[in-house]
């Protein structure tokens, strides 16, 4: 082998190592900063979800009784702790519209559920609730 050659190898392996060391490293700082990245995208997409709504004139009393009758529907006889609207597609025309909502159950081990809401002919209806993990 030449002295060239050794010289070559020598400098990618550095540098493959340097490239493997700032992985591992991003890769730390972004599972250290996922749960507040977490928590501040969950509040951005309430907040959305509530601006939305009351900019497009959905009446948020009728639509959160929409889901209250929808859940107890699916889950008879569960009671919801807490009704949170999280996210609103309003394509154009009603009968696209769509309401999600975290539902959050008051029994002894509270459980949450995504209930989401769809509208055909100005009516709410459930098109799916599913458990969150």
């Amino acid at each position: 082998m030449t002295v060239v050659l050794i010289v070559v190898l020598v400098v990618v392996g550095v540098l493959l190592l340097l490239a493997l060391l700032g992985a591992a490293l991003a890769s730390r700082r972004n599972r250290a900063g996922a749960p507040a990245f977490g928590q501040s995208l969950a509040v951005v997409d309430r907040q959305l979800a509530h601006a939305i709504a009351a900019d497009r004139g959905w009446e948020r009393g009728a639509l959160e009784a929409s889901a209250r009758r929808a859940f107890s529907e699916r889950r008879p006889g569960t009671a919801i702790a807490q009704l949170e609207l999280v996210q609103i597609v309003d394509e154009p025309g009603t009968d696209q519209d769509v309401a999600v909502f975290r539902v959050v159950t008051s029994s002894p081990r509270a459980r949450a559920s995504r209930l989401t809401l769809r509208r055909r002919d100005g009516a709410w209806y459930a098109s799916a609730l599913e458990d969150e993990r």
